[in-house]
């Protein structure tokens, strides 16, 4: 089997590997300025695409641009994020060579689609591919995939423990050749409870006092995260960007969340914003948690939030999420200030950050490549994917890191 890497390896962001010259896995892009897109554009027989997020799934209309119509193969709800970042991001960057893709090309992913459930293992491009609960977000797969010769396993993002929205992964599938994300392999994530428990009584606190709460949050994921987070400690909260809509989207794949009932009562204790008639301004005098995108304050409503809310020390800032170098919501945990419509202003509001991954942190790697000691181990989307293979191949396993545009042959 032959695994050309065309992004993800030794990074965060553009996944991209093609098997055997035929099947493509992932085809993302790295958000930034300019964004990053895998390091070529093959045409695959096929794709399948692990999950819905930019980084694995944020440039699948690229591979339509030719004459080329692959079928992308994916769970409904993958197949529905990664059509709601693709509009997003021409939206955002359409009509630029920031964007590799037109509307055209989106339209021809609905005609190429094909969707699958979990552990419903299907053909294409001369391989059998099976999708396995991967635990990160809803409709996130381990990726199997077959050619006769060897079995190998993508694992794509995943999660070992349960979070409200989803259950953590329990799939263990046979395979010889294992190519497993590294992205938190040097971190201890603090228990979930605890975290809810810091981030309900800071919220309840700030609103005892009459502040508000901006709640900068992903999306996809950590939006209903919060949301399920809020229900169930009667936080009043509303709920504004991309997240409103990924909600109700998700709330029609019932079996890829773990409690659907619960996701619906959160969705209908949340107040949805619409935005119109001054609502974004009135809300920010109450005394209620805005569950927000972006979740790194690179746009979106959050930046019509954090102006309003910034000068009151009793109000509160709450990043849930990882905030990469160089985005606004670093720059705001590291110097306390904000850039404000071209102006860096200090924000007086108080800035906190809680730790609400929805990746395997370095006991839940450990603990789930524990299953594959007599696997090929290919480390890959993580920023220190060359040290953690060192300590993997240490404790007796074969492991390596490769580099993006390498190619390597593996179950011979």
């Amino acid at each position: 089997m032959d695994l050309q890497f065309l992004g993800g390896a030794r990074e965060v962001g553009r996944s991209a590997i093609l098997v055997n010259d035929r099947l493509l896995l992932d085809y993302g892009m790295l958000a930034g300025e300019p964004p990053q897109y895998p390091i070529d554009v093959p045409e695959p027989e096929a794709v399948v695409v692990g999950h819905g997020h930019l980084d694995h799934a944020g440039a699948v209309p690229a591979l339509l641009s030719g004459d080329a119509r692959p079928p992308i193969h994916w769970t409904p709800p993958t197949r529905e994020l990664a059509l709601t970042l693709a509009r997003d991001t021409l939206k955002l960057h359409g009509g630029t060579l920031q964007c590799p893709f037109t509307e055209t090309d989106v339209r021809r992913v609905t005609q190429v689609s094909e969707t699958h459930g979990y552990e419903e293992t299907f053909e294409t491009a001369g391989h059998e591919v099976t999708f396995s609960n991967a635990g990160h977000i809803p409709g996130s797969a381990h990726v199997l995939v077959d050619d006769g010769d060897a079995r190998l396993l993508y694992t794509g993002d995943f999660h070992t423990d349960d979070q409200r929205l989803v259950s953590g992964t329990t799939a263990r599938p046979d395979a010889d050749v294992i190519i497993c994300e590294s992205t938190y392999s040097d971190v201890d994530h603090e228990a979930r409870s605890t975290v809810e428990e810091r981030f309900v009584e800071s919220v309840e606190t700030t609103l005892w006092e009459g502040g508000t709460v901006v709640v900068p949050a992903f999306a996809i994921g950590r939006t209903q995260e919060m949301l399920l987070i809020c229900e169930a400690y009667d936080i009043p909260c509303y709920v504004d960007g991309m997240g409103k809509g990924v909600t109700e989207m998700l709330l029609r794949y019932p079996e890829f969340v773990r409690d659907p009932t619960a996701l619906r009562r959160a969705k209908s204790h949340a107040r949805f914003v619409t935005g119109r008639n001054g609502q974004r301004e009135r809300i920010t005098d109450q005394p209620a948690a805005i569950v927000t995108t972006s979740g790194m304050l690179s746009g979106g409503p959050a930046m019509t939030y954090i102006p309003a809310i910034r000068s009151n020390p009793t109000n509160k800032i709450t990043l849930t999420g990882y905030q990469v170098e160089g985005t606004p919501g670093r720059r705001l945990v590291e110097t306390g200030s904000a850039e404000i419509d071209g102006r860096v202003l200090p924000v007086s509001a108080q800035v906190e950050q809680y730790d609400f991954s929805a990746h395997a942190d370095r006991d839940g790697l450990r603990a789930f490549l524990d299953g594959y000691r007599d696997a090929e181990i290919l480390v890959n989307h993580g920023d220190r994917c060359s040290a953690f293979a060192a300590e993997l191949t240490a404790d007796g396993f074969d492991a390596s890191a490769p580099e993006n545009g390498e190619t390597v042959v593996v179950g011979e």
